[in-house]
């Protein structure tokens, strides 16, 4: 059984309001007589958590159907977010922003009542701590993705929720990060829990270097980011905690074995079972990203909704043993593994989430996964510390080994071992950028931050323009190719849902989605 936050689940999962903004509280859970003992208080903490494995979020949603893998793959059906067809009605984009909203009343929630029952002061803080970080996180996502938005601190407690106006997006990343920072003086050090499933102070100052990072890049061109980015990643390095696993395929099979590992995944959102009783928190994790096929025992059930790109596969050095991991170089006929012919690039399916890795308990039948999904690793940590570095200082010996590190796994050479043959060393300033942003996609591909990278980057729709050329050339044929023609330059952000805009008549719409 995962530990964290599979327990409780039923109990706490009206624990707050059904809509945020919108409706009146309807609890059945009263604050007014709850959280009065520490049992009490991390029931509802691991509400909280239960945010980021709901199926509008990281169980599915997050998996391939929101578009935010950008150039690094386009989604195989038509019509939707997934493949930049929007509009403010969409329902994905309202399940999204509903979902998160309430994670964040029910920390909100948490938080107010956290001085109420008598217990030892250090758990107190240890709750309190992943409390702040967790709504510190759900308000990073709404605002990179939203832009300005209703930012609420206190438990709403009248029918329309004060009809809160956007708050700017400057002053929601201020609170993000003064949330973050105070968790990080509260929160446990990794090896004292022992996994990656709840928060601790590595998950902490790994998450602030990537806020710090988002707030340097485009639009918000924060002078002190990269600054305050490379201090937070550093301190991750210097703890001197984590290591990359020497495999990088086992780093995905541990995800999907139930393995923790604390020097590699900092932070990972948990799933368990199949969804059937008692089994209720499992995920798509391994079935919208992974090698289509149908019920089998020997491969397991995916859905196979995102393929790979050309300039992706390309990318990869020969010898680099990631490119056949990321990009499945085959597809399933029955329990037969058939090679895709190297001419194939934008037929190949993205890999890294392979269901028949599971165990042998998991019910492989079921599109319902038990497999883990990583929020944190340590070679981002590193690949952002190499970005921040060099935009602080230029080129630096630490800046071209944190990168290194990297390399020198995906290419199966011993990690910490300096390979002069292979290391990268002698660049400019911009072109060790080049070099980093194309590292972080060959490391980080199909986990959910590409399109934040692009946009901060301010090279999103560009991008998007330079894949459909690409499309174009190898599958001539296709209508498929609307993935990347539909991309505006709108989409940098998402729509306000049209029924939040209907009910809070304070809300104003994003630019181009009047």
């Amino acid at each position: 059984m995962k530990k964290g936050m599979i327990v409780f689940i039923l109990l706490i999962s009206q624990m707050s309001c059904k809509d945020f903004l919108d409706t009146k509280p309807s609890d059945f859970l009263s604050p007014a007589t709850y959280y009065a003992t520490e049992e009490q208080l991390n029931v509802g903490l691991n509400g909280v958590y239960d945010i980021l494995a709901d199926l509008s979020t990281y169980g599915n949603l997050m998996q391939g159907y929101m578009g935010l893998d950008a150039d690094e793959g386009w989604f195989r059906r038509t019509g939707g977010v997934q493949v930049y067809n929007v509009v403010p009605s969409d329902i994905n984009i309202t399940n999204l922003w509903r979902v998160f909203y309430k994670g964040v009343s029910r920390a909100n929630i948490l938080l107010a009542n956290i001085q109420k029952p008598e217990m030892d002061e250090t758990k107190r803080a240890n709750i309190k701590g992943e409390a702040l970080f967790l709504r510190a996180y759900f308000y990073f996502v709404l605002v990179s993705n939203f832009g300005d938005v209703p930012m609420v601190l206190e438990p709403v407690t009248t029918p329309d929720g004060g009809n809160v106006a956007r708050t700017p997006a400057k002053e929601v990343y201020a609170q993000i990060v003064k949330d973050m920072t105070e968790a990080e003086t509260l929160v446990r050090p990794i090896t004292e829990l022992g996994f990656g499933g709840r928060v601790n102070k590595s998950a902490v100052q790994g998450m602030l270097a990537r806020v710090h990072l988002y707030m340097a890049g485009w639009p918000h061109n924060d002078p002190a980011g990269y600054t305050e980015a490379r201090k937070w990643a550093k301190k991750v390095i210097d703890a001197g905690i984590h290591d990359l696993n020497p495999s990088y395929q086992q780093v995905f099979i541990n995800y999907a074995q139930d393995k923790y590992d604390i020097q590699e995944s900092i932070l990972e959102v948990e799933f368990w079972g199949n969804s059937l009783p008692p089994y209720q928190q499992a995920g798509r994790v391994g079935t919208n990203f992974g090698v289509l096929y149908g019920t089998t025992s020997v491969t397991g059930v995916s859905y196979g909704w995102v393929y790979s790109v050309a300039w992706l596969y390309d990318s990869y050095e020969a010898g680099d043993l990631r490119r056949d991991w990321c990009i499945a170089p085959y597809t399933n006929s029955g329990a037969n593994e058939i090679p895709r012919p190297a001419t194939v690039r934008f037929n190949r399916y993205a890999g890294k989430w392979y269901r028949k890795y599971e165990l042998a308990s998991s019910d492989i039948t079921s599109p319902n996964t038990p497999q883990n999904f990583a929020l944190l690793r340590y070679s981002d940590v590193l690949l952002m510390f190499a970005e921040a570095d060099n935009q602080v200082n230029g080129p630096t010996a630490e800046g071209f080994e944190a990168l290194n590190k990297v390399r020198r796994r995906g290419l199966g050479l011993p990690v910490n071992t300096p390979d002069p043959d292979k290391d990268i060393s002698g660049l400019t300033k911009e072109a060790f950028q080049l070099f980093i942003e194309a590292e972080r996609s060959r490391e980080l591909c199909y986990e959910g931050l590409h399109k934040r990278d692009l946009v901060r980057w301010n090279k999103f729709l560009a991008r998007m323009e330079e894949g459909a050329a690409a499309f174009r050339v190898e599958m001539p044929t296709s209508p498929l190719v609307e993935y990347f023609t539909n991309a505006k330059a709108r989409d940098v952000l998402w729509p306000i849902p049209e029924r939040e805009m209907g009910i809070n008549k304070n809300l104003q719409q994003n630019p181009g989605w009047e």
